[in-house]
């Protein structure tokens, strides 16, 4: 029974490592159909969205079963919980993936985004897809180091963003109202996006050692009292 018990603990695991891979290979989609007004990718990305939102809910289901059969207490609660969280984070990121490809759909034959910002929207989308892609490697290790070093690659997506918006408030933007609100609405998106991939790797941290990302202490982690193995992991 218990090993049966654990089996699914790790099936939960893995269910939130396919979202991840999922949705980072979504942003990755949308991004190359908006920059290339594709529209045949874009409306593939907007009708993909649904797996994510199934695999989401079979995977509250599994929990919320294992919460009532089995009364999980310490460590495993945790794991319940926090997996319950992280979901949620993934499907809202595989949402914001949905909203790029509908800009894209919104605007073909053209792509929202004028020529020359697209190097940074592209960087933007790239830099997303390779924070969700560590995201499900700290899923899989329960890596403190790792996930701790996410908000510090999340902070490259914050300058990204801040370069959108220089440009949107220069005096020599040309490209008129509409164009400005799917910019802005893009690396919008794109910031959230990148927020979540940090939210999730924040909730390994919760799930491995307890303490939230902002209470530990940094020389604990680096001594690897953060990765100890999480039991039923």
């Amino acid at each position: 029974m218990r090993d049966a018990y654990h089996e699914e603990l790790d099936s939960i695991s893995d269910s939130l490592v396919d979202m991840a891979r999922f949705v980072g290979s979504a942003i990755g989609r949308a991004t190359t159909a908006m920059l290339d007004a594709d529209l045949k990718l874009a409306e593939s990305v907007i009708a993909a969205d649904e797996k994510v939102d199934d695999i989401q809910r079979d995977l509250e289901t599994r929990a919320i079963q294992l919460l009532a059969r089995q009364q999980p207490v310490a460590t495993d609660l945790r794991i319940v919980v926090t997996s319950l969280r992280m979901s949620a984070d993934l499907e809202r990121s595989g949402d914001l993936a949905q909203h790029v490809a509908k800009v894209a759909r919104l605007r073909f034959p053209d792509s929202p985004v004028p020529s020359d910002l697209q190097a940074t929207l592209l960087e933007m989308g790239q830099l997303a897809q390779r924070l969700m892609a560590k995201a499900a490697e700290v899923i899989i290790t329960k890596d403190v180091d790792l996930a701790l070093q996410l908000e510090q690659d999340d902070d490259k997506m914050d300058d990204l963003h801040r370069t959108l918006f220089q440009h949107l408030m220069d005096d020599r933007w040309h490209h008129g109202i509409e164009t400005a609100v799917d910019v802005t609405l893009l690396g919008r998106y794109y910031e959230r996006f990148a927020d979540h991939a940090v939210s999730v790797a924040r909730r390994v941290v919760y799930l491995v050692t307890g303490d939230y990302a902002d209470e530990l202490d940094p020389a604990s982690a680096a001594a690897g009292d953060g990765t100890a193995p999480v039991e039923g992991a």
